[in-house]
């Protein structure tokens, strides 16, 4: 059995984490005396002007942090027990923390981690502006430098996206597929779709460079386009000789060099914005609808079209606790024409921030077609909202190259985990989570805001 296979299945268990007892016993404990008054119904314009001075009052509440405890609150009561906190004084929106993370695709991880979010200009309306850089090296040796933002420029006229990654890269392969049992075909065809889910581990370099501009066109929509240029050199996969493993069939039928591919594309999105806040949204949308054009002419090894779809709700179900949340996530990735890496095949936790498909190492499914739709449920535990709760579940599916088409087989993930409020003016949270997948997958998951 490999690495991955026994860090998934084996390396965490409730008695080596006694704290995903409390995790699940706080879940269930917590959801039960949640009851919320009915509002009488009135005269129409009565029933306007309440539901105008409604969502005042809820914007107020959901605004007011100066009830709320931070990690930030917890350091000062420590270092200074007696010393009362400045409500006038403006949070700073800046984080460093150790990078310290964990979960069954990297194992263990240590570095640094700077993460910022602020509002640019006095319009209050601005969307708020995040950045963030981090250095890591892992347990399975991965080491990972990246780079990224998210700016609105005043009055939200311009929005710009991008990053920067250099990584070394240890990625556990399952084969090309949804994990569904396949009949007949030969030799490659089993291999490629790898019933027996053996991991092979594919060491790589990594780089990627990415940047979009979106322009504002109309209220929250915006129209953009970009560019990316992701390049791995020295791909090797140790366990193998040619045609032995899924990569290597792929690569040879769809005529990809073993040792390294090149896949540069032009962007072009159209992106819906009206939620409230990047890290831990309260209510509103975010959509975003895209296509990426690769072309051999700047460098990419192979043309490839493919429609990209990223749709997020949310629903706050409490005026007092706006932080009382349903959040819908549906994200897919549909190859129109040409061929896509390998590596870059859209898949399990194959989304932006990769962080799709919990219970499940990366890419443990994939397939050029690709679908993942989530849905979780968020509160509050403690009055000060120092502490929350999560509880998730989600549905993956895509295709093979055995005759499976997309949303002909899902394979289920669920789960719950426990938020801890690191930096209230951003609504920046440590997520602790532990999920459940199929084939014997579960994991614990560790990381900064929210999965989506």
């Amino acid at each position: 059995m490999s690495i991955y296979t026994k860090a998934v299945q084996h390396s965490l268990s409730y008695k080596k984490f006694p704290l995903l007892k409390f995790v699940f016993f706080v879940l269930f404990v917590s959801t039960q005396g949640l009851a919320y008054g009915q509002v009488q119904e009135t005269r129409d314009s009565i029933k306007a002007d309440s539901a105008h001075a409604k969502g005042i009052k809820k914007q107020q509440i959901a605004n007011n942090i100066n009830k709320q405890y931070d990690f930030g609150d917890l350091t000062r009561n420590i270092i200074h027990p007696h010393k009362k906190a400045d409500t006038l004084k403006r949070s700073s929106g800046i984080i460093v923390v150790p990078n310290v993370a964990a979960n069954p695709t990297i194992g263990e991880q240590l570095g640094i981690k700077a993460v910022a979010g602020r509002r640019l200009g006095g319009d209050p309306n601005t969307y708020l502006s995040v950045a963030a850089t981090s250095a890591s090296i892992t347990s399975k040796g991965i080491i990972y430098f990246y780079v990224n933002h998210n700016i609105f420029t005043p009055g939200n006229k311009w929005n710009f996206q991008g990053n920067l990654v250099v990584a070394k890269t240890v990625i556990p392969d399952y084969g090309l597929g949804i994990g569904r049992d396949i009949t007949g075909g030969n030799a490659a065809d089993n291999i490629l779709a790898d019933p027996e889910r053996k991991a092979y581990s594919i060491h790589s370099m990594y780089y990627d460079i990415r940047e979009k501009v979106y322009k504002n066109v109309a209220k929250d929509l915006f129209l953009g386009a970009g560019l990316d240029f992701a390049i791995r050199r020295n791909i090797t996969n140790k366990d193998t000789v040619n045609n032995a493993t899924p990569s290597s069939v792929y690569n040879n039928q769809h005529g990809f060099p073993q040792d390294h591919y090149s896949s540069n594309g032009f962007l072009f999105d159209a992106e819906y914005i009206s939620r409230d806040n990047p890290n831990r949204a309260y209510k509103g949308i975010y959509a975003d609808l895209g296509l990426r054009i690769n072309q051999t002419w700047i460098g990419s090894t192979k043309n490839e079209v493919q429609l990209n779809s990223d749709f997020r709700k949310y629903f706050s179900l409490s005026d007092s606790n706006p932080e009382e949340v349903l959040a819908f996530w549906n994200w897919g990735s549909y190859l129109i024409s040409g061929n896509i890496p390998y590596l870059e095949l859209p898949g399990t936790a194959r989304d932006i921030t990769f962080r799709s498909g919990r219970g499940y190492t990366t890419q443990y499914f994939k397939g050029t077609q690709f679908n993942d739709t989530e849905l979780e449920y968020r509160f509050p535990i403690l009055a000060n909202k120092f502490i929350s709760g999560v509880t998730f579940v989600s549905a993956q599916t895509g295709n093979d190259e055995q005759g499976t088409k997309i949303f002909q087989v899902f394979q289920p993930g669920y789960g719950a985990g426990l938020r801890v409020l690191f930096n209230k003016a951003t609504r920046t949270n440590l997520a602790l989570d532990y999920a459940f997948g199929r084939f014997g997958n579960r994991g614990f998951f560790l990381n900064l805001n929210e999965a989506f």
